[in-house]
């Protein structure tokens, strides 16, 4: 689902700056190599998370869902000097091409790769983060926000990707699949949630972000 007109989208992408050379490479990888390489968050996306990130200058960041990297790499753009970045993924196949891109990126000692259950791993971590980045299984994102809020200090983010689902939640609720149905549940959840304000921007497939209050 197009939710701007295509050649509307081309102008906004033709201004808005370029990604940079690994991050292209990256984007092409994924298309040549990568099974549904529509996950991957792109060149207009991977800016607005950049923006965002350099915007909030975050000393430690949590990314649920690597999928091939390309997302991490343009969060990790705004870290702070001493800034860490851990991103979460249960998909071992991927981890060589997203640590090789790490590698050649100037995040090298940032970010860390974690392989497994992110419902396992995030206990682990014990940190304090600045920005959570939620683009994994769907069903769990109530899972992961719960997990996390209580412990998330006033003015940190929750951004959480997919959350319009190709326009889906828009369907009639008994005509929902379950997917549909759990990010309907989440933006329906971050909606109510006092402990948070929040916006929903119709960027590529919608980024909620909830700011911790």
């Amino acid at each position: 689902m197009k939710f701007i007109d295509e050649k509307l989208d081309e102008y906004v992408c033709q201004n808005t700056t370029e990604e940079n050379d690994i991050l292209y490479r990256l984007n092409r990888e994924t298309y040549m190599k990568v099974l549904q390489p529509r996950m991957l968050s792109g060149h207009f996306q991977g800016r607005a998370l950049s923006m965002f990130s350099k915007m909030i200058k975050p000393l430690r960041i949590l990314e649920i869902g690597t999928y091939t990297g390309y997302s991490a790499l343009c969060l990790a753009e705004g870290l702070t000097k001493k800034g860490e970045l851990h991103t979460i993924d249960n998909n071992e196949e991927q981890q060589e091409l997203v640590q090789s891109f790490i590698d050649k990126s100037d995040y090298k000692s940032q970010i860390t790769q974690h392989i497994g259950n992110a419902l396992d791993i995030i206990p682990t971590l014990k940190e304090d983060w600045d920005i959570v980045f939620i683009d994994a299984d769907k069903e769990n994102y109530l899972n992961y926000y719960r997990m996390l809020i209580n412990n998330l200090k006033s003015g940190s983010y929750v951004i959480a990707d997919n959350v319009l689902w190709s326009g889906k939640v828009l369907d009639k609720p008994e005509s929902l699949d379950k997917e549909t149905r759990v990010l309907v549940d989440y933006n329906n959840f971050i909606q109510k949630d006092s402990r948070v304000e929040n916006v929903l921007f119709p960027i590529r497939d919608g980024l909620s972000i909830a700011r911790v209050i």
